[in-house]
């Protein structure tokens, strides 16, 4: 099989400041000061063309950070990230400009990635009608509301014609028939060939649409493989969770935090 997408030994790493004054000490001093929070930690894996790829786990173990990776939008602090094609990331503010309206929008991300005047000229109203937004098309973006921003960046994403497309949670706002309508345009994509990524917390989506699961555990790769084979050990492991007490969990994210965070 042909890879689209192979990220080795990718971190990303923040500082953590409690006041202004420590960014200062820690430009000043030469071995650093405050502490250092890793999102990922050494995350490796490989997603060929034609695969759809469902990136599971629970708020703040670094799903969106990866896809963020993936689609090029920020860089890992060390490690590599190939892929082969043109990739975008389908988020619900993500590339719109708030000052821009929704029409300015679609003009900027198609000139800047190369397509020309006439190009524009014909994906325009295809893209318009997909959104289906009404004149909110001609008002700027800091008018919309999350699922207004969400049809206007699937409706952009979709008609540049990806190889690579990363969907996080996109599909989350907005009502059922758009969703509907993205999944069947997503659908499209997968007959093509194309790799997806998706992040969404609705289970039963990622069961219907994905064939793998990446499940990303507070900041690394807890299992990946076939969604039949991973999907229910994250079941079994969200059960166990929930089953927890306020103090168990309250222990669980403080050890969770200490061990993602180094000294300087």
């Amino acid at each position: 099989m042909e890879k689209s997408v192979v990220v080795k030994n990718v971190s990303k790493k923040y500082k953590m400041y409690t006041k202004n004054s420590e960014k200062i000490l820690d430009l000043i001093s030469p071995k650093g000061y405050g502490k250092t929070f890793y999102a990922l930690n050494d995350i490796s894996f490989e997603a060929n063309k034609g695969d759809v790829v469902g990136i599971i786990g629970v708020n703040g173990s670094g799903k969106s950070t990866l896809s963020n990776i993936i689609a090029g939008i920020i860089p890992p602090t060390s490690g590599t990230v190939e892929t082969h094609g043109e990739a975008a990331l389908i988020a619900i503010q993500s590339g719109l400009k708030k000052e821009l309206t929704g029409r300015e929008n679609i003009e900027l991300k198609c000139l800047m990635l190369g397509f020309n005047k006439s190009q524009i000229k014909e994906l325009t109203p295809q893209i318009i009608e997909f959104a289906d937004i009404g004149d909110f098309i001609d008002q700027p973006v800091k008018t919309y509301s999350s699922g207004m921003k969400s049809r206007l960046g699937f409706a952009i994403s979709i008609h540049i014609d990806p190889d690579i497309l990363v969907i996080d949670e996109a599909l989350s706002v907005g009502d059922q028939t758009f969703a509907d309508k993205c999944l069947d345009k997503m659908n499209e994509f997968k007959e093509k060939g194309k790799t997806i990524f998706f992040i969404s917390h609705s289970i039963s989506q990622m069961k219907k649409f994905c064939e793998k699961a990446l499940w990303i555990q507070y900041g690394h790769v807890e299992q990946y493989g076939l969604m039949e084979e991973v999907m229910p050990e994250y079941e079994k492991f969200i059960k166990a969770y929930k089953k927890m007490t306020k103090q168990e969990k309250k222990a669980l994210a403080n050890k969770v935090k200490k061990s993602r965070m180094i000294k300087s």
